[in-house]
């Protein structure tokens, strides 16, 4: 809470909404002769500490904003008046309430044409979701790229073998499609705090699982091609040609590509909750529907036999889970990368910070 009230109206209107009551008068936090864009850090880490200010000027409300921003926080604020323009032109979003002045309209980001703040809740939740059906969206689109262009390209210079016909790349992107569409409409968990892009984090995840669906999609080729050259594994699993190992490969491909936005989806288990969205979980239905009736019965792709089909089932069935845990270690390896180097900074900071006040106390001693 920063507002110009009394520092009693604020204690007890914080209290009253539940806020902290940690409210200091900008009168003992602020210098008069102090620089917003240069607050000292003894200031600043008062103004961390502090639940909220009363009786605060213009100024003291943007080195507010700029203090907390110097310290890594995406910082929001709203305002109706003019002494508010300077510190909702500075916040990362600044939100002008309804009835606001034309000043802090202008300096605003977002305006509410209704009364009340509850709205700016419902919109951080769905900007929110947001993010997270990107993300998901992003890490899918590059997992499954490279995916498909490593298998061609290897199989095609190491093996002499296409495992896709010109048909099948186009019935495969068409049916990418449907599922790729629902993701807007997904189940996705809201963070509780702000979220940043983090891109070597979202980059590591995608190649990372990217590498393993190659090794999944070449791992059943080099299988077709050992089944092929043994007669008694060809009855067994019910693959006897070429053209059969290309739909067996194809169907792999839109099996294993959707079960997949099962992983990407979320950072935790598939199983877990939340659950896909019924827009999702159908489409993706309704695609492995076809693409299996399409295998099955030879429509625009050489047929196979039911137990082949039975077996590449099987097969992603068993892949699915170990991409789920690939993308457990990853996240879990990505966040402990992460609080090791904050823990780190911190660290090193806390060190530099104690020489310095040990060094100007042996100073001052000495004078």
């Amino acid at each position: 809470m920063v507002t110009g009230d009394d520092t009693a109206i604020a204690i007890e209107t914080a209290r009253q909404l539940g806020l902290g009551t940690h409210i200091i008068p900008a009168a003992d936090a602020f210098p008069k002769d102090m620089d917003p864009n240069n607050v000292p850090p003894p200031i600043a880490d008062s103004i961390k500490r502090a639940d909220g200010f009363a009786r605060v000027f213009p100024e003291h409300k943007y080195a507010i904003v700029k203090v907390l921003q110097a310290r890594g926080h995406l910082v929001a604020m709203t305002g109706d008046g003019v002494n508010d323009a300077p510190a909702l032109k500075q916040a990362d979003c600044g939100t002008a309430v309804s009835g606001a002045t034309d000043a802090a309209r202008g300096a605003a980001a977002l305006i509410l044409t209704a009364p009340g703040l509850s709205v700016i809740n419902s919109a951080i939740d769905e900007a929110r979701r947001i993010f997270g059906r990107t993300t998901s969206y992003t890490i899918y689109r590059v997992a499954l790229t490279m995916d498909i262009m490593f298998l061609v390209v290897l199989s095609t210079i190491f093996m002499d073998f296409q495992p896709l016909t010109p048909i099948m790349i186009v019935l495969m992107s068409l049916l990418d499609d449907v599922p790729i569409m629902t993701i807007a409409y997904d189940n996705t968990p809201v963070s509780e705090q702000p979220i940043r892009w983090q891109m070597p984090r979202l980059l590591g995840v995608s190649v990372l699982l990217g590498l393993f669906s190659v090794v999944e999609s070449f791992g059943l080729l080099l299988i077709g091609m050992e089944v092929l050259s043994h007669p008694h594994a060809q009855h067994h699993f019910a693959l006897s040609t070429r053209p059969e190992l290309q739909t067996a490969m194809f169907l792999q491909l839109v099996a294993g590509g959707h079960l997949l936005l099962f992983v990407t989806r979320t950072e935790r288990w598939f199983f877990l909750p939340p659950f896909p969205a019924a827009p999702l979980f159908s489409a993706i239905v309704l695609t492995q529907i076809v693409a299996v009736l399409m295998c099955g019965f030879g429509l625009l792709v050489d047929p196979i036999p039911w137990e082949l089909i039975g077996w590449v089932w099987a097969y992603n069935l068993a892949w699915m889970f170990v991409l789920g845990g690939v993308r457990l270690l990853a996240e879990r390896f990505a966040t402990y990368r992460t609080a090791r180097h904050r823990k780190s900074v911190a660290v090193v900071n806390q060190s530099l910070q104690h020489y310095a006040v040990a060094a100007r106390g042996i100073a001052h001693s000495m004078s």
